[in-house]
């Protein structure tokens, strides 16, 4: 756990909205941004930095250390500087120190995400950085989604069945199935999203029921909370894939965010990612009227994804990169 009072927080936070003031889309509310600051996540140690000056905190950066899987890299995620104090260098000084830092832990590779023109970008391309993954976010508008065409969209996969629950999967569970069950069916079906186009040097994410409970206990002190829907094969009852909605416990901003969709090799061919997708957002719907818009992100190269979500109504807002830097 990171030490940082709580004034120093405010501050930080104040900071990270104006430096971000001008992109598009949702910003992480102050529970959110708080607990990724102070707290390691499961498999990820971090380091922080913060620079004040007058006793505001006007620059900052969160460097993430990947524990169990591709260990050769860091992320910073984010760096960010309040614009009144652009152009004096502490971007760049603050970068400098966190390469240093991966480097002296071992680290061989540093990523970030921007979006691709901006600020952010053109930071990025001046020290170095080189496109890893291009990505697009695209937003679905609830209040003017056709739900009537949703139900009609909802294709039939003959022989699967679908389960759809709110929380994390830690939760006590109603019925026959028991939570350890389903820890372990959806680690299984997490490890689908290996096949999502990434970085060529990065290796496979490993899952396994711990992992996972791991990071369910996580979710709602970290400030979130999830709609999920996992489909299984009803003849011998194996996990095929699944799908997930999150949003801020709060509920603020009207943003929620549709994150990790998947569907396992041998069961592919059934429409399935469709299915949980739809499934999924109509019962956000039914459960969730405050929201109003829901965004996600994919690669450029993820057609078959992109494919789903456009025909469901999903409109581009912006394009991103992550960027590479050779340590």
């Amino acid at each position: 756990m990171t030490t940082i009072d709580e004034n120093t927080l405010t501050s930080l936070h104040d900071t990270y909205l104006r430096a971000h003031a001008h992109q598009r889309g949702p910003l992480m509310g102050r529970r959110r941004f708080e607990w990724q600051l102070i707290h390691d996540s499961s498999g990820r140690r971090q380091e922080v930095r913060v620079v004040k000056e007058g006793g505001e905190a006007v620059a900052g950066y969160r460097l993430g250390l990947p524990q169990h899987d591709n260990t050769h890299t860091a992320w910073l995620d984010p760096l960010f500087v309040r614009p009144d104090r652009w152009g004096r260098g502490i971007g760049a000084d603050l970068l400098e120190e966190a390469a240093g830092r991966a480097r002296a832990l071992g680290r061989g590779l540093l990523f970030t995400e921007t979006p691709v023109e901006g600020p952010g970008a053109r930071f990025a391309r001046a020290h170095g950085f080189t496109v890893s993954v291009a990505e697009a976010r695209r937003t679905l508008d609830l209040r003017t989604a056709d739900w009537a065409a949703f139900r009609r969209m909802r294709p039939r996969a003959e022989g699967y069945e679908l389960e759809l629950w709110s929380g994390p999967a830690t939760q006590e569970l109603p019925g026959e199935r028991a939570t350890a069950e389903r820890l372990a069916d959806l680690a299984a079906v997490m490890a689908g999203m290996n096949d999502a186009p990434t970085d060529a040097a990065m290796e496979d994410a490993r899952f396994d029921a711990d992992r996972v409970r791991a990071r369910e206990e996580e979710m709602v002190p970290g400030g979130l909370d999830c709609y999920t829907a996992l489909a299984r094969r009803i003849s011998d009852g194996a996990p095929a894939g699944f799908t997930r909605i999150f949003l801020e416990v709060d509920r603020r901003d009207g943003w929620a965010f549709q994150t990790d969709t998947a569907v396992l090799g041998p069961h592919r061919g059934h429409r399935l990612g469709l299915l949980l997708k739809l499934a999924n957002l109509l019962r956000l719907r039914e459960r969730e009227p405050r929201v109003q818009r829901v965004i996600t992100w994919n690669a450029t190269s993820n057609a078959h994804m992109l494919a789903i979500n456009e025909a469901m109504g999903f409109t581009l807002l912006d394009e991103w990169n992550t960027w590479r830097l050779v340590l």
